[in-house]
């Protein structure tokens, strides 16, 4: 394997006298303007909502969204998920797998930085703290004044909006799996049952304490991502990088003043990068396990760059072979293998999704006896047929048998099933065994509504003659 594509180690950095480390004290954010910032806050709101109106959604006269746990059915939209079509539900966890393994060999954590649900819940819980307690230094001056009327509902507000976030956060989740009119008319009315009043609660408390108390803790000692992202890393990542050729040595220094006279570089030790960050890092110190690539940093940078008259970029989106004086290569091994996995992946899920019958039929033998005799010789085979219409509307299904000469339909050949259901048929075959050629047939049964047909094979016992 070339050494461009060699994997690249995050590094276990002692901070420096700039850096914040969350473990040493609470990281107090400072809010942060720029293209990286606008970009995440509009995909966050944007992801924000459609979460919230989810539930809400309609088709059909049913809610558009319902993963349905006590029926084992999903539906979405037009389309309803059974547990015969888990297949659909492995490969799309496989695409969203390697979605996530190319976009991470690609561009480091991005996901992290921008799509992560804990991510866009604590920018959504600063956001808030913002307005009732202030700027970051506002906060952390409120947090060491002593505890007066004023503090007070400063601090209540904001943990008061919080909890309120929080539960209607655990009530849209929870709306998914319960239809969310029912919840809402049961929680308005105390008349919910006891397990959906305990898991709104459950995952409100959560987000909490999830996006209020441990923010970066969540993402920095408890998510597994964060541990395993350099196994994906190479030195072509693009990650959130501080160009130490350009910047070192740091130091302050005035506006007009000559950086090469002083010997110094265009860092001018700001720290603006680290008072941005939301896990308390400090981008120059390297590659960390705890940046989350949400480019707070660079917009931060940007803007003192622009202050000063410098060019941007000094800390960017850059991968270790360009720091180094090379050239970034887009395709390599790795990005295309995991390419190459993931188009693999969505074409067997497209190829299954297209192949699904909205129909399954399943043939139950009656398991008391393999056939009994009738009159006039004749012997009978019993079965229970069971029918699930996967669509989303009404069927009226025809039913017939195949396989062998001589078999007799008793019972019903024709039944509707309404939309998303499945109904259970008994139905007997009877025959002559003297005209069947032995004590054992295999017989298919027929089920279609001039659309789609399913057929599922059986047996037919005659005992023989």
């Amino acid at each position: 394997m070339e050494k461009s594509s060699q994997r690249i180690e995050v590094q276990q950095i002692i901070p420096s006298s700039g850096s914040r480390p969350i473990d040493q004290g609470h990281v107090y954010v400072r809010a942060q303007q720029g293209r990286w910032q606008r970009w995440r806050q509009r995909l966050g709101w944007t992801l924000m909502l459609l979460f919230l109106a989810g539930p809400w959604l309609r088709w059909n006269g049913r809610q558009a969204i319902w993963l349905d746990l006590e029926q084992q059915r999903f539906h979405l939209f037009g389309t309803t998920i059974w547990p015969q079509d888990l297949t659909l539900l492995a490969l799309l966890l496989m695409v969203a797998a390697f979605a996530l393994f190319f976009v991470t060999a690609f561009l480091g954590r991005v996901w992290c930085g921008t799509l992560c649900p804990q991510t866009v819940w604590t920018f959504w819980f600063i956001w808030v703290e913002e307005r009732f307690e202030g700027s970051a230094n506002q906060r952390r001056r409120l947090d060491q004044a002593p505890w007066t009327p004023a503090k007070i509902a400063r601090k209540g507000g904001k943990h008061l909006s919080w909890l309120l976030i929080a539960l209607l956060s655990g009530f849209t989740f929870i709306a998914y799996f319960v239809p969310a009119t029912e919840l809402a008319t049961g929680l308005l009315g105390f008349s919910a049952g006891p397990w959906p009043s305990f898991w709104v609660l459950f995952f409100g408390l959560c987000t909490y304490l999830n996006a209020g108390w441990m923010r970066a803790i969540m993402c920095t000692h408890m998510c597994p991502y964060s541990r395993f992202q350099s196994a994906m890393f190479d030195q072509n990542t693009l990650t959130v990088a501080y160009d130490a050729k350009r910047g070192e040595s740091r130091g302050p220094r005035a506006r007009k003043a000559d950086p090469k006279q002083l010997g110094l570089g265009d860092c001018i030790d700001c720290n603006l990068c680290v008072q941005v960050c939301p896990t308390g890092i400090d981008i120059r110190d390297g590659l960390q396990y705890e940046c989350i690539s949400c480019g707070a940093c660079i917009d931060a940078c940007d803007q003192t760059m622009n202050g000063m008259g410098y060019a941007p970029g000094l800390i960017r989106y850059a991968s270790e072979r360009e720091l180094a004086g090379g050239e970034t290569r887009l395709l390599r091994p790795r990005l295309l293998g995991y390419g190459l996995m993931m188009s693999l992946m969505l074409g067997l899920l497209a190829y299954a999704a297209l192949s699904r019958t909205p129909l399954a039929l399943d043939v139950l033998r009656d398991r008391n006896q393999l056939y009994r005799e009738a009159a006039e010789g004749l012997v009978e085979n019993s079965y229970t047929l069971k029918l699930a219409n996967k669509t989303q509307q009404p069927r009226q299904y025809q039913l017939r048998v195949e396989g062998a000469d001589g078999l007799h339909w008793l019972g019903e050949q024709e039944i509707a099933v309404p939309a998303g259901e499945n109904l259970s048929l008994p139905v007997s075959l009877s025959a002559d065994p003297y005209l069947l050629p032995g004590s054992m047939q295999t017989v298919t049964f027929v089920a279609s509504d001039g659309e789609a047909e399913v057929r599922t094979e059986s047996r037919f016992f005659s005992g023989g003659r």
